[in-house]
């Protein structure tokens, strides 16, 4: 085998759905004020003993489903989280256990809102090497643990939910080539420090950065993969705000591609944003089969990583 395929993925989201609405009864903030400024209508939110590990297992467990798999065959699972609680046995391990899996190898990536491109990445040079024949590549967050209620910049933005991935070795690789960095000088930008930290961050430096950086790095990863923007069946791009989202496929010249707009009914849910918003449009067949979509994240450290994939 050559390199590696995504064929299949699942995503879950809590039942609650918090509205901007609702949001204005417990912060001073309002609909308008929200929407003209990131793009979120609403978002969803964990019960409190609805656990980073439950999420995700039940995304993998949808993702699984799909591909059609035996869970026996799944030999390497890789998470992508920055909320768990706990600092041991980590996600991945936990995950691993709810779905019933052989001995695979687990383990957990934090680099925040990029971190499903760094795991999927990861994954595929994990096959590529054969260290891996089939891969379970999560993304998931619960956010809401560590939101400061009483900060309208920042609680509004925040969401909780689970995407996975199946990757299995493919005789022609259908996932490209990552582009990952970060910028040293911004890794606090984005930030939950401390035992009881909140989320936090530099918000006017970071959009800053992702309007003027970003459309030339994704430039980098549609070069890197062999396409052009124009030839993109699909944008997804880590679910921050629409304000980042829209103006940065403009800019790229992705004329004919669907763009992941997730953030309006889902908020900003970190690593799990961009395989939630992609489990979405495959669902719904936006996307065709085989096309390729660019994938692309960014944030906390000051992190990002991108790759085009053929859609499964």
């Amino acid at each position: 085998m050559t390199g590696s395929r995504v064929v299949a993925l699942g995503h879950y989201q809590p039942e609650r759905v918090l509205t901007n609405d609702e949001l204005a009864t417990m912060v001073d903030t309002n609909d308008e004020w929200i929407q003209s400024r990131v793009g979120i209508r609403e978002r969803r939110v964990a019960a409190p003993d609805e656990q980073v590990d439950e999420m995700a297992w039940r995304a993998a467990e949808k993702a699984i489903a799909n591909a059609g798999l035996d869970k026996a065959e799944i030999d390497y699972v890789i998470v992508a989280t920055c909320t768990a609680i706990d600092r041991s046995p980590n996600i991945a391990a936990r995950v691993a256990a709810r779905l019933g899996l052989g001995h695979p190898a687990a383990l957990d990536l934090n680099t925040a809102c990029s971190g499903f491109s760094h795991a999927l990445a990861t994954a595929d040079h994990a096959i590529r090497a054969g260290a891996a024949g089939k891969a379970l590549v999560i993304g998931v967050e619960k956010l809401t643990d560590f939101t400061d209620w009483t900060d309208r910049t920042t609680c509004v933005l925040v969401g909780d939910g689970a995407g996975a991935a199946v990757v299995v070795a493919s005789d022609e690789p259908e996932i490209g080539p990552v582009v990952w960095g970060s910028v040293p000088e911004m890794s606090d930008a984005v930030r939950i420090e401390g035992r009881d930290g909140k989320f936090a961050q530099a918000g006017q430096s970071v959009f800053r950065w992702t309007t003027t950086q970003l459309p030339v790095i994704a430039q980098q990863v549609c070069e890197k993969g062999g396409v052009t923007p124009e030839q993109l069946g699909g944008v997804v791009l880590h679910q921050a705000n629409l304000r980042i989202i829209d103006p940065l496929a403009k800019r790229l010249g992705a004329v004919n591609a669907v763009v992941a707009r997730d953030v309006i009914e889902s908020g900003n849910t970190s690593a799990a944003s961009i395989p939630i918003a992609l489990s979405k449009l495959i669902e719904r067949r936006e996307i065709p089969a085989g096309a390729p979509v660019l994938l692309f994240g960014f944030g906390g450290g000051l992190s990002y990583a991108g790759q085009i994939i053929r859609c499964p």
